[in-house]
């Protein structure tokens, strides 16, 4: 359950704005003046912030400057100015989107769900574990290989083995280890097999007019050398 923080002066439309994302199965806490909201915001953890721009005490924009010096909680803000230099002025000080009163309840709540959305997803690739090598890079948990900013589509053998190569990298491993490591040890499938995928791999990530990332060992295996 999401817990969002809701900073507004206008009791009914913050009692409004908590009933509705109730409703939607958020945990909300509700504060009516900029210094308790900032407290709030500062002391406990939470998913997001909706806070208004026109506050008693101490305004929006002062309270999103003060909480960006410290957290990166996500924050909607809300005010019934509608003027460019107000949105621009609101996300400058560190607010992630911004919504103008009146506005229609569904609106709001699809741009929280986006803003988490968003933040979920940053944090699911800031934990991926990469591996890099020259300008390739392996995003383990989504087993997703770019070279550069190109996602390269490789077959579940072709990912195994780069992700192999590149987890040794230096070090030369012959054919029945890659075998044995991609293919496994029970496998019936004859050694020139990982010729053929190391080929296929080539094809698929290597430059034209560049050295391969793929070296190959005569005799003995292939390596990826720094």
């Amino acid at each position: 359950m999401s817990k969002i923080l809701i900073v507004e002066d206008e009791k009914n439309l913050a009692r409004f704005i908590e009933l509705e994302l109730q409703h939607e199965n958020y945990e909300t806490t509700v504060a009516n003046d900029g210094r308790a909201g900032l407290e709030l915001a500062l002391n406990e953890e939470w998913d997001a912030i909706l806070l208004d721009l026109m506050l008693p005490h101490l305004n929006g924009m002062e309270v999103c400057r003060r909480i960006r010096q410290v957290k990166q909680t996500p924050i909607i803000m809300i005010t019934a100015r509608d003027s460019v230099i107000d949105r621009v002025s609101g996300l400058d000080h560190g607010a992630d989107d911004y919504i103008v009163k009146p506005f229609a309840i569904e609106e709001l709540l699809a741009r929280l769900r986006s803003l988490l959305r968003r933040v979920e997803t940053a944090e699911q690739s800031a934990k991926q574990t990469t591996l890099e090598y020259r300008d390739l890079v392996v995003e383990k948990e989504s087993r997703i290989v770019r070279r550069g900013e190109e996602v390269i589509d490789l077959t579940k053998r072709e990912y195994e083995l780069l992700l192999t190569l590149m987890e040794n990298v230096n070090i030369v491993l012959t054919r029945e280890v890659l075998l044995n490591k991609v293919w496994g040890y029970e496998t019936e499938v004859e050694t020139n097999v990982v010729d053929v995928y190391v080929r296929y791999l080539r094809n698929k990530i290597d430059h034209d007019d560049e050295e391969s990332y793929i070296q190959t060992v005569r005799g003995t295996g292939y390596v990826m050398r720094t």
